[in-house]
């Protein structure tokens, strides 16, 4: 029997309700053996996440007054969530060690971790699996950062010896036992982890939307979702500021050549979005997989005479940037001008000196700077292969009145960025969903 590992968000696990949600999903697939919880979430728009509680337990620690009302809370969370499940299961020894090393002065890794840990001990209590502690096989090295390769081998090894377990999302341990949190996305990269060691058919991230988005649902209304995307364009959406996986949940699956398929709690009928190998045949829409952009950057623009012909000339201009701890976003050329893409906040108290450094070091005809852009992203892997594309693109921003400053398309084609003006972002965007769809 193949496996699934199956991670749920604290929006899914926000109180006894999800629960039945989730076990009722867990036990809809036979190979749904490993599930991975986050820590309970908001219920409702004023609530706090469990999380968020254990920090400012963490803050309060020496405060009894502000404390002890703080972890009350918390206890009385997982308490209701029990009685609601008609659980028969003793958690107070667990909140009792968990309260008393609080306030002893645990990390704060630790403080935030017990939010997945008690959650973890409940849903493995709730589904009749065993629950294995990430502690003792997700690991950290001296310097905080993940070794992959020893957990992947230790998760293996344990999970070996479990059919069905329950692995709380969010952390593992550094050489001496400490709990060490991953810093963004925990429970996603944790789901990972365990999807790419035991070799899972799939991995599935459980969340609160029926699968990514297109666009921004706060600037396109009712976006379709994403029904498949490569690793690849993930990327590009994720660098652009979509709100899709964080790149450290996606490289152990990755890796292990296992697809990962976004679905919704609230709606486990609805397909999600399938996020599949880069070398895989993606269904041929005939339209972009989505676009994403980020607001406020600066085009330094270097214009110069036989410009190609100078030997070294890109290479000083970058040593220039370098000089002053600036990195780039986009470097796009022509025969006789080369720009270079900055975020504003690389350049702010920066951008006279820089600009003195180009003309000295330079002697370009022309340099100047236009802040204040913004970068919108159009990405599909058909569109290479698809003609009229980037027709379709800029005959739809004509026709909108949209004045495109810079435009920057990849070797690969899998997207075309452009530049505009940051007032209009919005409004291009919307533009070029419209266009596609």
């Amino acid at each position: 029997m193949g496996a699934i590992a199956a991670k749920f968000g604290g929006s899914s696990l926000a109180d006894a309700g999800h629960f039945k949600k989730v076990r009722a999903i867990v036990e809809a697939d036979e190979r749904r053996r490993y599930v991975i919880p986050s820590a309970p979430g908001k219920r409702y728009n004023r609530d706090r996440k469990v999380t968020d509680l254990l920090y400012a337990c963490y803050e309060n620690a020496g405060e009894k007054e502000t404390f002890d009302p703080l972890f009350d809370r918390i206890e009385k969370r997982y308490r209701e969530i029990i009685a609601a499940l008609n659980l028969d299961y003793d958690i107070g020894p667990m909140l009792e060690e968990v309260r008393r090393n609080i306030r002893a002065g645990a990390s704060a890794d630790y403080t935030a971790s017990r939010g997945e840990y008690l959650n973890g001990l409940i849903m493995a209590a709730y589904l009749g699996y065993d629950f294995v502690d990430p502690a003792e096989m997700i690991f950290f090295d001296g310097e905080g950062r993940y070794d992959h390769e020893t957990s992947r081998k230790a998760v293996a090894e344990r999970l070996s010896r479990h059919e069905r377990a329950v692995v709380p999302g969010f952390y593992g341990s550094d050489p001496e036992g400490n709990i060490k949190t991953f810093t963004r996305g925990g429970s996603d990269i944790t789901g990972a982890i365990v999807a790419g060691a035991i070799g899972a058919d799939i991995y599935e991230n459980w969340t609160d939307v029926d699968g990514f988005l297109m666009a921004d649902p706060s600037i396109v209304k009712d976006p379709r979702p994403i029904d498949y995307i490569t690793y690849k364009e993930l990327r590009e959406l994720s660098y652009m500021g979509a709100k899709v996986l964080h790149e450290d949940a996606i490289f152990p699956v990755k890796h292990a050549g296992i697809s990962i398929n976004i679905r919704n709690t609230n709606n486990p009928q609805a397909p999600g979005t399938m996020i599949v190998g880069d070398d895989q045949t993606v269904p041929q829409t005939g339209r972009i997989t989505g676009v994403a952009g980020r607001r406020n950057f600066t085009v330094i623009g270097i214009e110069k005479a036989l410009m190609n012909s100078q030997i070294g000339f890109a290479r000083k201009l970058l040593s220039i940037i370098e000089r002053y701890h600036i990195s780039f976003e986009h470097m796009p050329s022509g025969i006789d001008s080369i720009s270079l893409v900055v975020s504003d906040a690389e350049l702010a108290g920066k951008a006279d000196t820089v600009l003195s450094d180009i003309e000295a070091d330079l002697a370009p005809d022309n340099v100047y700077m236009n802040p204040h852009m913004s970068l919108i992203a159009t990405v599909g892997l058909g569109m290479a292969r698809t003609p009229g594309m980037a027709s379709r693109l800029f005959t739809a921003l004509s026709k909108a009145g949209i004045n495109v400053r810079m435009i920057d398309q990849g070797s690969s084609e899998l997207n075309i960025i452009i530049g505009v003006e940051n007032e209009e972002y919005e409004k291009t965007i919307r533009v070029i969903y419209e266009a596609f769809l």
